[in-house]
Protein backbone atom coordinates (compact mmCIF):
# COMPACT_ATOMS: atom_id res chain seq x y z
CA UNK A 1 0.00 0.00 0.00
CA UNK A 2 1.11 3.45 -1.00
CA UNK A 3 0.64 6.73 0.31
CA UNK A 4 1.67 10.11 0.42
CA UNK A 5 1.88 13.32 2.73
CA UNK A 6 3.18 16.66 2.63
CA UNK A 7 2.82 19.43 5.09
CA UNK A 8 5.46 22.54 6.72
CA UNK A 9 6.54 23.59 9.74
CA UNK A 10 7.58 27.29 10.47
CA UNK A 11 10.60 26.55 12.71
CA UNK A 12 11.77 29.57 15.53
CA UNK A 13 15.52 29.31 13.93
CA UNK A 14 18.28 30.79 11.24
CA UNK A 15 18.23 28.34 8.39
CA UNK A 16 21.67 27.29 9.11
CA UNK A 17 20.77 25.91 12.84
CA UNK A 18 17.51 23.80 11.66
CA UNK A 19 20.19 22.36 8.59
CA UNK A 20 22.44 21.22 11.49
CA UNK A 21 20.04 19.51 14.02
CA UNK A 22 18.44 17.89 10.76
CA UNK A 23 22.14 16.28 10.57
CA UNK A 24 22.24 15.61 13.88
CA UNK A 25 21.84 11.75 14.74
CA UNK A 26 21.14 12.58 18.60
CA UNK A 27 18.36 14.97 17.90
CA UNK A 28 16.94 13.35 15.16
CA UNK A 29 16.84 10.57 17.78
CA UNK A 30 15.13 12.20 20.28
CA UNK A 31 12.83 13.85 17.85
CA UNK A 32 11.31 10.74 15.92
CA UNK A 33 8.47 8.93 18.07
CA UNK A 34 9.63 5.30 19.13
CA UNK A 35 13.33 6.12 18.10
CA UNK A 36 15.40 3.89 20.16
CA UNK A 37 18.31 3.60 18.36
CA UNK A 38 19.99 6.04 15.33
CA UNK A 39 23.76 5.80 14.63
CA UNK A 40 25.70 7.48 11.64
CA UNK A 41 26.80 4.86 9.33
CA UNK A 42 28.62 7.70 7.11
CA UNK A 43 28.29 11.16 6.25
CA UNK A 44 25.12 10.08 4.50
CA UNK A 45 23.60 6.78 6.09
CA UNK A 46 22.16 5.73 9.53
CA UNK A 47 21.22 2.90 10.88
CA UNK A 48 18.10 3.06 12.94
CA UNK A 49 15.34 1.15 15.59
CA UNK A 50 12.45 2.22 15.60
CA UNK A 51 9.08 1.12 18.06
CA UNK A 52 5.73 1.86 16.37
CA UNK A 53 1.77 0.93 17.41
CA UNK A 54 -0.29 1.03 14.67
CA UNK A 55 -3.90 0.41 15.88
CA UNK A 56 -3.30 -3.66 16.94
CA UNK A 57 -0.17 -3.90 16.21
CA UNK A 58 3.11 -2.81 17.68
CA UNK A 59 6.61 -3.53 15.66
CA UNK A 60 9.87 -2.89 15.84
CA UNK A 61 11.72 -1.55 12.70
CA UNK A 62 15.06 -1.85 12.10
CA UNK A 63 16.35 -0.19 8.71
CA UNK A 64 18.87 1.88 7.08
CA UNK A 65 18.49 5.41 6.16
CA UNK A 66 20.07 7.17 3.19
CA UNK A 67 20.24 11.35 2.46
CA UNK A 68 20.95 12.32 -0.91
CA UNK A 69 20.78 15.23 -3.37
CA UNK A 70 22.07 17.16 -0.85
CA UNK A 71 21.94 21.05 -1.10
CA UNK A 72 22.91 22.56 2.43
CA UNK A 73 21.39 24.49 4.30
CA UNK A 74 18.44 24.46 1.64
CA UNK A 75 17.40 20.84 1.77
CA UNK A 76 18.06 17.25 1.14
CA UNK A 77 16.38 13.76 -0.18
CA UNK A 78 15.89 10.84 2.26
CA UNK A 79 15.15 7.32 1.95
CA UNK A 80 15.14 4.74 4.14
CA UNK A 81 13.35 1.01 4.84
CA UNK A 82 13.15 -1.16 7.78
CA UNK A 83 11.66 -4.86 8.56
CA UNK A 84 9.39 -5.00 11.54
CA UNK A 85 9.25 -8.84 11.64
CA UNK A 86 5.91 -10.39 11.49
CA UNK A 87 4.61 -6.92 10.91
CA UNK A 88 5.86 -6.39 7.26
CA UNK A 89 8.18 -3.53 6.27
CA UNK A 90 8.02 -0.31 5.47
CA UNK A 91 9.80 1.94 2.73
CA UNK A 92 9.85 5.30 1.67
CA UNK A 93 11.38 8.57 0.83
CA UNK A 94 10.92 12.42 1.64
CA UNK A 95 12.08 15.31 0.28
CA UNK A 96 13.06 18.30 2.79
CA UNK A 97 13.47 21.84 1.78
CA UNK A 98 13.91 24.44 4.18
CA UNK A 99 13.66 28.37 3.08
CA UNK A 100 13.76 32.11 5.04
CA UNK A 101 10.78 33.19 7.11
CA UNK A 102 10.39 36.40 9.00
CA UNK A 103 11.69 37.17 12.08
CA UNK A 104 14.67 34.96 11.49
CA UNK A 105 12.49 31.75 11.32
CA UNK A 106 12.71 28.84 8.71
CA UNK A 107 10.13 27.50 7.38
CA UNK A 108 10.47 23.90 6.24
CA UNK A 109 8.73 21.58 3.72
CA UNK A 110 8.33 18.03 3.00
CA UNK A 111 7.07 15.62 0.95
CA UNK A 112 7.00 12.24 1.84
CA UNK A 113 6.34 9.09 -0.48
CA UNK A 114 6.04 5.41 1.57
CA UNK A 115 4.55 2.12 1.21
CA UNK A 116 4.31 -0.88 3.70
CA UNK A 117 3.72 -4.41 3.35
CA UNK A 118 2.89 -7.53 5.14
CA UNK A 119 0.43 -7.66 8.24
CA UNK A 120 0.09 -3.57 7.90
CA UNK A 121 -1.69 -3.30 5.24
CA UNK A 122 -4.26 -5.50 6.17
CA UNK A 123 -4.85 -2.11 9.33
CA UNK A 124 -6.29 -0.40 5.88
CA UNK A 125 -5.22 2.90 4.49
CA UNK A 126 -7.52 5.14 6.70
CA UNK A 127 -5.26 3.51 9.75
CA UNK A 128 -2.14 3.90 8.61
CA UNK A 129 -2.46 7.61 7.33
CA UNK A 130 -4.14 8.63 10.53
CA UNK A 131 -1.30 7.28 12.35
CA UNK A 132 1.66 8.84 9.84
CA UNK A 133 -0.05 12.34 10.57
CA UNK A 134 -0.27 11.83 13.80
CA UNK A 135 3.65 10.21 14.17
CA UNK A 136 4.86 13.16 11.61
CA UNK A 137 3.19 16.12 13.85
CA UNK A 138 4.66 14.51 16.90
CA UNK A 139 8.00 14.62 15.08
CA UNK A 140 7.96 18.04 13.66
CA UNK A 141 6.57 19.36 17.94
CA UNK A 142 9.61 17.82 19.21
CA UNK A 143 11.94 18.88 16.45
CA UNK A 144 10.44 22.56 16.67
CA UNK A 145 11.27 22.38 20.86
CA UNK A 146 15.01 20.86 20.29
CA UNK A 147 15.31 24.07 17.89
CA UNK A 148 14.07 26.41 19.66
CA UNK A 149 16.20 25.09 22.73
CA UNK A 150 19.46 25.88 20.58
Amino acid sequence: MAMTMNGEATLPAAKDVVWAKLNDPEVLKACIPGCEQLTMDDATHLSAIVKVKLGPVKATFKGKVELSELDPPNGYRISGEGEGGIAGFAKGGARVHLSDAEGGQTLLRYEVEAQVGGKLMQLGSRLIDSVSKKLADEFFANFAKAVSEG
